[in-house]
């Protein structure tokens, strides 16, 4: 099992990524279950489904003369914790950017810039007019914010977060006297997302 295929939240095709990774885990999940319940009733891997006879042949080896006293059963406790586990932060991932991707964040303009919601990106980005002093850069930083030298921009990932933090950073403040919430359209709750 390997999980270091890491999918940006700025893919275009994020969502297919993990969905496509979330499938394969849950097989994967299901295959071992199989291969478990089949070995605690034959003593054998031979024949277990999802597995060629290379894979059976190994997990018997590997049965015949378990290394750990823990190891039980041909795919380990651990081994399915840390599989389910991947795929709980999957789904979480896929409902979140789905969510943003729904919610259709605004931009608006500020006292010397702009701030545009890249979704393509999935970015907030701050264009500034001129270079933020010292002090405006130390308050991006603290605020997630990063500058992005390909974009030109002060940048963090888009999402209810980047929205709070620009909302308390006075001089991103919009010039028409509203604050940065509420310029963006009525955000779903997150505990909601599940009954639609």
């Amino acid at each position: 099992m390997s999980y270091n295929n890491a999918v940006s939240s700025g893919d275009p095709q994020a969502i297919e990524k993990l969905t496509e990774k979330l499938t394969k885990c849950e097989k994967l999940q299901a295959t071992m279950k199989e291969v478990n319940t089949y070995w605690r009733k034959s003593g054998t891997c031979q024949g277990a489904p999802g597995l060629t006879e290379a894979q059976a042949q190994k997990l018997d080896t590997k049965m015949a003369a378990p290394r750990y006293s823990w190891e039980t059963q041909p795919f380990a406790s651990y081994d399915l914790n840390n599989n389910n586990a991947e795929i709980r932060l999957l789904k979480t991932r896929i409902a979140e950017i789905t969510r943003n991707q729904e919610v259709g964040f605004a931009g608006w303009e500020f006292a010397g810039g702009t701030a545009v919601a890249e979704t393509t990106l999935n970015r907030l980005q701050l264009f500034f007019d001129e270079r933020p002093d010292k002090d405006k850069t130390i308050l991006l930083k603290r605020n997630g914010f990063h500058w992005s030298p390909t974009e030109g921009a002060w940048q963090r990932q888009l999402n209810d977060n980047a929205i709070w933090a620009a909302n308390n950073i006075g001089f991103l403040k919009p010039g028409d006297g509203r604050t940065v919430r509420e310029h963006q359209p009525s955000i779903p709750d997150k505990n909601d997302r599940g009954a639609r």
